[in-house]
């Protein structure tokens, strides 16, 4: 009798759930609103809709649950996450209750990595780097082969290392975070900032139907095939500095591989990686780059999923096949 798993990828605004087989095919997504600003039942509530749209009439067979949510994790409560109301949340204990299979929790960069190392471009590498450059900008680490996590849960905030200690300020209250210049929302201040200053950008007509406009990687995709000036200079930026963190991780941790993945590179990464590169080597200490390659992430949207159901694989609760 067939078994089945689900992976969830829990965001600020969506939740992105998949149901995978034992054999490790996935057969099926489903997609609810995260509803966050309606509190912390309504967004319980709309993960439910997507388990239990994911599993259908198949409850008995469910044997266990993976996620990723962004914030801090440890041992399957939420310390902390932003824009969402769960912070010191057990979520691992509540769907233990409600569902009676295993559950397990981690930091969402780290599942998209650990998707990545065990099903798609880091596969087989023991030192790896992951960047997941969106909204803001996770990162995670794979050493000696292992996720590395670091104390408390809390280790591989790339997007929160300093690139430029004079630079604006950051979401988390510092100032010159690498996702204050690289991250949409770093990108679409600079570009708001610019245009208080005069200048145009094909952008403008999407920020004036909106009073609270979010950048969508799309628009900048139109807006880079319209040979936006404003934008191509707030890109280089963008990868001036993921250049100089790039550079930084290598020279820390020497990986083998760096994975470039989020909505930004899905969207644009034909465009950005050369540009990336170009900046990697102007810091990067030259023998630590001759054997480390900085690609893209080719799960894309389903990195996460994937981890999420990875999780459940290196806990053996995925059983083997013969």
């Amino acid at each position: 009798m067939e078994n089945y798993y689900i992976g969830l990828d829990i965001g600020g605004t969506k939740i992105l759930g998949a149901l995978f087989d034992s054999r490790g095919n996935l057969l099926k997504i489903d997609k609810k609103a995260t509803k966050a600003p309606k509190g912390s039942e309504k967004t319980l509530e709309q993960l439910n809709k997507v388990i239990i749209a994911l599993i259908e009439d198949k409850n008995d067979l469910l044997k266990g649950i993976g996620i990723g949510v962004p914030g801090i994790i440890k041992d399957g409560e939420i310390l902390f996450t932003p824009n969402m109301p769960w912070s010191n949340f057990n979520l691992k204990e509540t769907l233990s209750d409600i569902y009676k299979v295993p559950v397990l929790v981690g930091n969402d960069a780290n599942v998209s990595l650990l998707g990545e190392w065990l099903h798609g471009k880091a596969k087989g590498y023991n030192y790896v780097a992951g960047y997941f450059v969106g909204t803001g900008i996770g990162g995670a680490l794979i050493l000696d082969g292992k996720l590395y996590e670091g104390a408390m849960g809390a280790a591989g905030e790339i997007g929160h290392m300093n690139v430029n200690p004079d630079g604006v300020f950051c979401g988390c209250g510092s100032r010159g975070c690498l996702e204050s210049f690289s991250s949409k929302t770093g990108m679409l201040k600079e570009i708001k900032n610019q245009i208080s200053r005069g200048r145009k950008t094909y952008l403008s007509q999407f920020m004036e139907n909106s009073n609270n406009y979010i950048l969508k990687s799309s628009h900048l995709k139109e807006a880079v095939e319209n040979e936006d000036a404003l934008v191509m200079e707030v890109i280089e930026d963008m990868c001036k500095y993921l250049g100089v963190s790039v550079a930084s991780i290598i020279n820390l941790i020497n990986p083998e591989i760096v994975i470039m993945g989020g909505g930004i590179m899905e969207s644009l990464g034909e465009i950005l990686l050369p540009r990336i590169k170009k900046h990697t080597d102007r810091y990067v200490l030259k023998d630590s780059i001759k054997n480390c390659s900085i690609e893209l992430s080719t799960l894309k949207d389903e990195a996460c999923l994937w981890g999420a159901y990875g999780l459940l694989e290196e806990n053996l609760i995925v059983e083997s096949e013969d």
